[in-house]
């Protein structure tokens, strides 16, 4: 491990905990190594498929982030179930709906457990839908693996059954980011959310980031998730505005880019937005011209960017995606880019923990959570396209490189990329202090 990897590492107990260490040092003999970040077991432990259940919101205001998401988890399983599987062993993916509804969440939770007797879950997006699932899986010992990305996890308000390892949380990108906006587009700042956690979670940290800049928070509008129009919203923008801050989801999100444009015509603040707003949209959309030159957010950039990985372009392939972010079967159909990586990742991620672990069965699930929380380093990768992180095995979270890219021939060119340095923080979680 080089002087950069070194202190990155975290420490858990005595020893320095490392990728290769906790895959050698958590029961892990019989492993046979084969290229970088695959490990095999020279023996099958067992001929029953792996049951992994997928929590999907295939309707709902999560849909077109639904979609995508099983699209990536598909390709994911396909590509470990040709190499080897999991533990010698296949995997088999059990999808339910849950209408992106915290509700039916707990029940798709319930029923995964109860009825399909899985081994483990995991894909949830949407953080109503997190919160509302979540204690069920904890009730029930059910690994609980989110793709989500608000501060529930790390915020130890949630249970040591449930992590989110493969794409990190809103106050860790946007701490990251707050130094480039204010230093760059202005420190008077106009914040337009969805009236949830999600949202609230960008409104409070966002907040507190741009004020240890220097900066002001000047309005904050929140927007009811099912909204469908938001002309009436904007004229609460204060005339100050130095730089417009938004991040909406759901279908309605082209209408409010659309909307937006028509309030301010060619006079405008400086504009910052999370892809959230942008997501499954594609750029050259008749209403959108005015986004030229403004500014987004990206987990993974949408567009092939001029120093593209061998990782971009493998992961690329096998998703079934384009140089623009579109399906290659359908240059239409955009892709939510810069959120569906998480379910690629998330599924190697739990790979690790599970050959690590020498999990065989629901006898082993305090084995798996263990494992999961030994996990420190995570690679720049086939298996980890987006970038190298850093995971906290207290918090449950992970934390890498954010993106800021800009409109330009409408197209999203890279103009900054964060440190995972940048983003990570202290609080006070510590979830392997809890039982299991």
């Amino acid at each position: 491990m080089n002087d950069t990897k070194r202190s990155r590492a975290r420490r858990n107990g005595s020893g320095l905990i490392t990728r290769r260490t906790a895959l050698q040092g958590m029961g892990a003999a019989g492993l046979l190594a084969a290229s970088p970040g695959m490990v095999r077991y020279a023996q099958a432990q067992t001929s029953e498929p792996l049951k992994i259940g997928f929590q999907v919101h295939r309707t709902g205001i999560g849909a077109a982030y639904g979609r995508w998401y099983e699209r990536v988890t598909n390709a994911a399983v396909a590509q470990i179930n040709a190499n080897g599987g999991i533990a010698g062993r296949q995997v088999q993916i059990i999808a339910e709906d849950d209408g992106t509804d915290p509700k039916r969440g707990a029940e798709v939770v319930e029923k995964f457990a109860t009825q399909h007797n899985v081994d483990l879950a995991f894909g949830t997006l949407f953080s109503h839908v997190v919160m509302g699932s979540a204690p069920r899986a904890g009730e029930l010992k059910l690994p609980y693996y989110v793709v989500s990305e608000g501060y529930h996890v790390s915020s130890g308000a949630l249970n040591r059954y449930t992590f989110q390892p493969g794409i990190t949380d809103v106050r860790s990108q946007v701490s990251s980011m707050a130094p480039w906006v204010a230093g760059n587009l202005g420190k008077k700042v106009t914040m337009i959310f969805p009236d949830y956690a999600f949202g609230h979670d960008h409104r409070d940290y966002f907040s507190a980031a741009m004020k240890a800049q220097g900066g002001e928070i000047v309005e904050l509008i929140p927007i009811p998730p099912t909204e469908t129009s938001y002309t009436k919203y904007f004229p609460k923008i204060p005339s100050s505005t130095e730089v417009l801050y938004h991040v909406m989801v759901g279908p309605g999100v082209l209408t409010f880019v659309k909307e937006l444009g028509e309030f301010y015509g060619g006079n405008r603040p400086e504009i910052f937005g999370f892809i959230d707003s942008l997501e499954a949209v594609p750029l050259d959309s008749p209403g959108l011209e005015f986004l030229e030159g403004t500014y987004f957010w990206e987990g993974y950039p949408r567009y092939v960017q001029e120093d593209q990985t061998p990782y971009d372009k493998f992961y690329r392939e096998q998703v079934g995606v384009n140089d623009e972010g579109a399906s290659t079967s359908d240059p239409k159909d955009i892709s939510t880019y810069s959120h569906m990586f998480g379910c690629w990742e998330t599924l190697y991620i739990i790979k690790q923990a599970i050959e690590a672990s020498g999990y065989k069965g629901k006898d082993d699930t305090a084995a798996l959570i263990e494992a999961t929380e030994a996990i420190t380093d995570i690679p720049w990768d086939n298996e980890h396209p987006q970038g190298d992180k850093v995971f906290n095995g207290k918090m449950h979270q992970v934390f890498g490189h954010q993106n800021i890219s800009q409109v330009t021939d409408t197209r999203l060119v890279r103009v900054h990329r964060t440190s995972i340095e940048d983003g990570m923080y202290e609080n006070d979680t510590d979830y392997t202090k809890m039982s299991l």
